[in-house]
């Protein structure tokens, strides 16, 4: 069955979700498949991404805390909010 216009759903600016993320726990997958989890600190106009008391997983495997990272926004594939629980913060969500 074709889809019509008027069926199609409009896009969605991801710009208001990622301001609602600032200051909380998140999840950065790149294109290549590492994810990094942090404290978003900061985003800019290019959706650049600041994270705070970073940890890098590669292949789900923590590699370890790297501190305050910087991610250019061409790498990210996509950006998930972590829910803050008593687990250990080292545990990738």
């Amino acid at each position: 069955m074709a889809t019509t216009a008027t069926q199609m759903k409009t896009p969605l600016n991801p710009r208001p979700y990622i301001n609602e993320l600032v200051g909380k726990k998140i999840l950065v997958r790149l294109k290549w498949g590492i994810t990094y989890s942090g404290v978003l600190v900061s985003v800019d106009q290019y959706m650049n991404v600041q994270l705070g008391n970073a940890v890098e997983f590669i292949d789900e495997q923590n590699k370890g805390p790297l501190g305050e990272v910087l991610i250019r926004c061409n790498n990210i594939l996509y950006i998930s909010g972590i829910e803050e629980t008593d687990e250990d913060d080292n545990a990738m969500a």
